[in-house]
Formats: structure tokens, sequence, C-alpha cells
């Protein structure tokens, strides 16, 4: 009996320990800034000169159409009440084609050019989450927050430069070269 009654205060010192030691143990947590991480990595970078260079064409040609455009605007204005009522009717009609040209190239070019970049975004974003996984397991966190959604975090908790200098280790780029 006398066995019985030293084991059982011993059980509750035990458990109680127990309990205690699970009620200290603090969750390990993260945060990140994943839309900074992946925009500064550096395949984004990469992909964003191509997409410049790709596209350069396009915008040169819509640039060109807009100094076209304000010639005819400032020829109307300057020879206001000089041409004839024929020559003016044509130049203003050839304004606004070259206005729907232009209307219709910037559209153009603004739906090319965000189809691509949420392309690259999607894919750099879903590697960029895989990174994040794997530096949340290698270093032990229970939880990675997006840094928008706190209010107030210690920036030692912060993990976006690691994430992107992991990404660039795993995902490496040529180097950009600078645009002229």
């Amino acid at each position: 009996m006398s066995l019985r009654m030293g084991f059982g205060p011993l059980m509750v010192c035990s458990a109680l320990l127990g309990v205690a030691q699970i009620a200290s143990a603090q969750p390990k947590v993260a945060v990140i800034n994943l839309q900074r991480a992946v925009l500064e990595s550096a395949e984004i970078k990469k992909a964003d000169a191509d997409m410049q260079a790709r596209y350069k064409p396009r915008t040169a040609a819509i640039e060109q159409l807009q100094k076209e455009i304000a010639d005819i605007a400032q020829r109307l204005q300057v020879n206001a009440g000089k041409f004839t009522q024929q020559a003016e009717a044509e130049l203003t009609a050839q304004g606004q084609k070259k206005q729907r040209d232009l209307q219709r190239l910037q559209e153009d070019l603004q739906a090319d050019v965000d189809r691509d970049r949420n392309d690259v975004l999607q894919k750099a974003t879903a590697k960029m989450n895989d990174i994040v996984k794997k530096i949340a397991e290698e270093k032990g966190y229970d939880l990675v927050v997006e840094a928008s959604a706190t209010i107030y975090f210690k920036s030692a908790m912060e993990i976006t430069s690691d994430a992107i200098g992991a990404y660039d280790k795993a995902y490496p780029v040529a180097p950009v070269k600078p645009a002229k």
C-alpha cells in the first residue's frame, strides 16, 4: 500500500511537469513579405528586363504614334482658319484614325504585358512558396505569416531576405544586363 501511495503523488507531479512543459512550449513563428520576396528575386528582375526588351519595339511604335497625333493637333491649332474646310476635315480625320490606332495598340500591348507578367509572377510565387516551406522545415518554424497580415512583428522574425537568397540559389539566372 505504501508503494502505491508513493506512486500517486509522483504520477501527479510528473503529469503536472508534462503539462507545464507543453504550456511553456512556444510555437516558432516567422514572417515574410511574399510580394517583396518574389519581386526582388533575380529571376523576376531578369524577366522584367526581358519583357522590356521584348516589348520595346511596340512601345516605340506607340510613342511615335503619340508624336504624330501631337503634331497633327499642333498643325490644326497653329493653322486654324488657314486650312480649307476639306483640308481641315481630312487632317482631323487622320488624327482621329491615328488616335483609334493608338488606343488599339495600347490596349493590345497592355493585355500582352499583363498576361506575360501574371504568368511569370504566378510561377515565381509557386516556387517561392516551396522555398518558404523548405526554410520553415529546415529552421523548425511552426508557422510562417504574411507580413501584410500582421500589425506588429519583431524584425528578427522576418525571413524575407533568407527566402530571396534561397530562391536565387535554387533558381539561378544569368546576370541582368543594364538597359541602355
